[in-house]
This record gives C-alpha cells, structure tokens and sequence, in this order.
C-alpha cells in the first residue's frame, strides 16, 4: 500500500487542481475508491470522468482500471467483514442481486482464463503424479475447496492427507514429516490465512514441493510455492466468491484424471458396488417413472 499512496502524496504539489481532489479523496478512502468506476468518483469529488481517467495516467498507469485494480489489491487483504459488506454494495444492483453477483463471477471466470498459466498447470499435474505423499491445506472458506479437491484425490490416489486445522498446533503434527518427494498443496485467497502461510514456509524448508492455489503472485503463500495456479477471487458484499478458485481445482482434477483414467476407472466401479451394495444412493427406476407417465 505504501508505495502507492507515498506515490500520489509525493505528486501532490505537481497535480492539478482537480486532481488534487482525486489524489486526497484516494488518499483517505482508499478501500472506497478501489471500488468506484472513473465517472462516479469523479462525481463523488467533483471532477469529469476524463480528470479521473489522466490522473491515473499521470501516475504512471495504463488507464483508470490499472489504477483501480492496484488500489483493489492494496485492500483485498486488508478489509474486515463489515467492511467489505460496506464497500462491495456499491457494486450490486439490489433489485437484481443474483444476475449482479453471477455477472461478477463470470467476470473473474473470464480474467482467470485469461491469465491462465499452462506451463505451470501442467507441472502441477506432473508433480502430484508423482508424489510419495500430497498434503491437502486450506483453512476456512478455503476448506471447503480443500475438502472438493481432497475427495476427488482420494479416488485416484492412496496417498492422500486433507490436512485438518482445528488448531495451529495440530496442523503442524499432521504436515510434520513431509519432505522431498512430497507435496503439499495450499489454498488461500483473500484474507489470507496466516496459519497457511505458515504451514507451507514450514514445508518448503523441509523440501516438499509446494503448489499455491491462490489469486495473485503478492499473495502470501505464493513465494513458498514451487508451481502457482493464480484464480481471481474478489469479494461479493461479505462473502468470498470462490467460483474461479473452484474451476481451476477442477481443471485439476480432471488433468489427473485424464493421467490415471484406467486407475479411476477400476476405483468408481469398484465404488459402485459398495454404493448398491450399502444403498448409499437412492435408487432411480427409469421405467417406473414412464409408466407413471
């Protein structure tokens, strides 16, 4: 954040007039601003939305939305809950709230896709093929992604250990022998989890690979990470969207198995004689259900 704002404060004295304004209002309500279009701070501070759009040229960026962007990143990890349920109802059109949260999500769809990294991706794959043991970790909302890729895993490897973190202590029993040959897979997204960070320095200096499932290579786990697979993950009001997050585990996924499709293949058919055997599933009788008809 410093290096922004000690940007815009050591112009000041350079700025117009109307920037000046823009440049005090970034100034104070930074997390606000991150989340305005060019038009509507310029209202907000009195200015035309082409007074906005050059100051942010002025600071050096390719446009206004590099510029909101930075100041997106500056508090992402930043914001509290309340905050972020402040700040984020500027973007939500509450007579249609689900159409504006779906369009917000295939808009961070669209940008992982773009930033999508192959060459990473697959040596992900490569490295979990190969491993003698893979940690699964993620804490909080990143549980439950931890808890989709861990599932599927189980069914294509033996070697599997979703990492479970009701303490700091007890994290570090269960990842206390990884080492070479291993790896570990962190989940984190904004705000980050400190125990995760943590957690993966702490396997990264034992010689486990590292793979970081998170949104940006600023990210605290990025630089323990061996191979990164970045997912956009802003907010929607208090909640974490975790849509992108959870479409590049499932790429994932399916890579794998696509690598061990024989294996899987074995494993699910095995599987589905427990499941009729023990009645896990309810049963669906397709010519009943026509007769009925």
């Amino acid at each position: 954040m410093n290096n922004l704002i000690n940007r815009i404060r050591e112009g000041f004295p350079s700025f117009s007039k109307g920037q000046k304004l823009i440049a005090s209002y970034i100034i104070e309500h930074y997390d606000k601003a991150a989340f305005m279009t060019a038009a509507r701070l310029g209202n907000e501070v009195g200015v035309s939305e082409s007074t906005v759009v050059r100051f942010a040229t002025e600071l050096g960026f390719d446009g206004y939305p590099k510029l909101q962007k930075a100041l997106r990143d500056i508090i992402k990890s930043k914001l509290t809950s309340a905050q972020r349920l402040e700040v984020s109802s500027s973007q939500i059109d509450f007579n249609n709230v689900m159409k504006s949260v779906i369009q917000s999500d295939i808009n961070k769809l669209r940008a992982t896709l773009e930033d999508a990294d192959e060459e990473s991706f697959n040596a992900a794959v490569d490295a979990i093929l190969h491993a003698n043991r893979i940690y699964i970790l993620g804490v909080r909302s990143s549980a439950s992604l931890a808890s989709f890729l861990g599932f599927y895993l189980n069914l294509v490897f033996e070697n599997v250990r979703l990492v479970h973190t009701t303490s700091v202590s007890e994290m570090f029993e269960q990842i206390v022998n990884a080492r070479t040959g291993d790896v570990v897979i962190g989940i984190s997204f904004p705000r980050y989890s400190r125990r995760t960070a943590k957690a993966l320095e702490f396997v990264c200096k034992q010689g486990a690979a590292v793979i970081a499932i998170t949104d940006n290579y600023a990210s605290p786990i990025a630089k323990y990470a061996d191979y990164c697979l970045l997912a956009r993950s802003d907010m929607a009001s208090f909640v974490d969207s975790l849509v992108a997050p959870l479409s590049v585990i499932n790429a994932l996924i399916v890579a794998i198995g696509m690598k061990r499709k024989e294996q899987i293949r074995s494993t699910l058919e095995k599987l589905e004689k427990l499941w009729e055997e023990y009645q896990i599933y309810e049963s669906y009788d397709r010519s009943a259900t026509l007769n009925r008809d």
